[in-house]
């Protein structure tokens, strides 16, 4: 709208973004930015694919212990890369990184894929992780902070839910590539990890044209570029033969930008103004990252020492583990936004638990088969998908503007963290015994169970009704001098 006294910003742009029906160009921004979380998929279960196939000497000849360091080292990037570029979104843009880091990722997972040494390896997963980590903090930022309000808690279940589309790509590629009747066994697994930047690169034109986030802008005084942008946005929607309803006018926000944050602020924010919802996030975040790379990074694993199925037969059955975690967020995410974050968010959290308690004690009683312990995986799945997609949203909602990139970084950073210790616990509970004991693992699952369970408990309490709300009155923004 306008500066008025003291360099004072009176804006309507967050009013003018929520206020629009759904269009063409939010179709194609949730496309070009979505494909981050495919391509993660991707990776994650490509990487796992052909870590036995690099054991070949015919290939890189690694021992398990060089495989299992690459996956780990992947991690790491991806929280490094997070952490760095998170920082850089909230204080160069949005637009900015997701460009640059889709191509950080494109440039180093080319270069793994004609990696000719270990160490080789090891530096282009690391990069490729930063470029991926770098994508979760600038891209869940662009998409709340473009998506109206009563859209925003479906379409960001959505965009992380397309992991699991990315696992079943890599899951039915890698059937293929890695056949050693289609392929040479040194050109299957480089083709497998070419897939990913070839799929990034379609997207790149997308990504390019798309505009900065208005509600960046507006925030750090660049009114007038902020005001362009959602006047474009709109030309979108009228393209689209919708007409946005009126503007409010009491919807305006006054802000006083005062240019970057410091870290002091950022951990004042975090630790003194929000604690409970650093605590909500932090329980959120933990115990969904434990649970999936517990049960995820091992299911193979459960399935070769305790129903004896064969490698080459487990894609079959992560495939369908894929299928359910796929569709959850997906068929429950509107209830996000309709019956509410808090009913949603503890529903989702304890269900799931309750029912790997379950699946738990049956599979220790030793009535189940591959195919049943499947079935009932993908239903926990289902549920439990749509639970993890929901703590992204919460850390990315619940925090101001000038730090909700890093916000989304730190808290992925401690998931991490605490759920890189699954795949250790749940692989020592299998164990390498000739009749591994299914009691000792199912003591595994209780725990997972216990942690998803404790979090529903902790949204119940600490939870905040943020369905249908815009961003500013969710949290205002720092540099908010007073909001209608």
């Amino acid at each position: 709208m306008g500066a008025s006294e003291q360099g004072n910003i009176t804006s309507l742009v967050p009013a003018r973004i929520d206020r629009l029906p759904w269009s063409r160009f939010h179709t194609k921004m949730v496309v070009a930015l979505g494909v981050a979380w495919v391509l993660d998929g991707m990776e994650i279960t490509i990487s796992s694919a052909v870590g036995d196939v690099l054991r070949e000497t015919r290939t890189l000849g690694l021992t398990s212990a060089q495989v299992g360091l690459a996956a780990t080292v992947y991690l790491l990037g991806e929280v490094a890369g997070a952490l760095v570029f998170g920082r850089l979104s909230d204080r160069l843009g949005r637009r900015r990184l997701f460009i640059f880091t889709l191509g950080v990722y494109l440039v180093a997972n080319g270069l793994t894929a004609l990696s000719f040494s270990y160490w080789w390896l090891l530096l282009f997963r690391f990069v490729a992780g930063t470029g991926i980590g770098g994508e979760y903090a600038a891209i869940h930022s662009a998409i709340d902070e473009l998506i109206p309000a009563r859209y925003r808690g479906r379409v960001d279940l959505a965009v992380s839910g397309t992991y699991w589309l990315g696992a079943m790509i890599g899951t039915a590629s890698t059937y293929i590539l890695l056949d050693p009747r289609l392929l040479p066994v040194n050109l299957g697994w480089r083709l497998g990890l070419i897939i990913g930047p070839l799929l990034g690169l379609a997207i790149w034109g997308l990504r390019r044209h798309l505009p900065e986030s208005p509600r960046w802008l507006v925030m750090h005084g660049r009114e007038r570029e902020a005001e362009e942008a959602v006047a474009v946005i709109e030309e979108h929607v009228l393209a689209s033969g919708h007409e946005p309803p009126p503007i409010d006018p009491a919807r305006a926000i006054e802000i006083r930008p005062h240019g970057t944050v410091s870290y002091r602020d950022v951990l004042r924010v975090i630790v003194r103004d929000y604690p409970k919802r650093s605590v909500l996030g932090a329980t959120l975040m933990i115990s969904q990252s434990f649970l999936y790379n517990a049960i995820f990074f091992t299911y193979v694993l459960v399935l070769s020492q305790f129903y004896g199925v064969s490698a080459s037969d487990a894609s079959k059955y992560l495939f369908l583990f894929a299928l359910g975690n796929l569709l959850g967020p997906f068929v429950l995410g509107h209830l996000f936004d309709t019956v509410g974050r808090k009913p949603m968010i503890s529903s989702t959290y304890v269900v799931s638990g309750l029912l790997l308690a379950v699946t738990g004690w049956l599979f220790k009683e030793g009535v189940l088969t591959a195919t049943t312990q499947t079935l009932l995986w993908a239903v926990i799945f289902f549920i439990a998908s749509a639970a993890a997609s929901s703590g992204y949203l919460t850390v990315s909602e619940l925090f101001p503007l000038e730090i909700r990139a890093l916000a989304i970084a730190v808290f992925f950073a401690i998931a991490q963290t605490f759920g890189a210790l699954g795949p250790v616990l749940f692989g020592a509970l299998i164990g390498d015994q000739r009749h591994p004991d299914p009691t000792r693992l199912f003591y595994g699952y209780l725990f997972a169970a216990a942690m998803m369970v404790a979090a529903g408990i902790v949204t119940i309490f600490l939870g905040v009704r943020a369905e249908r709300t815009s961003l500013e009155d969710v949290a205002p923004p720092l540099s908010a001098v007073k909001a209608a």
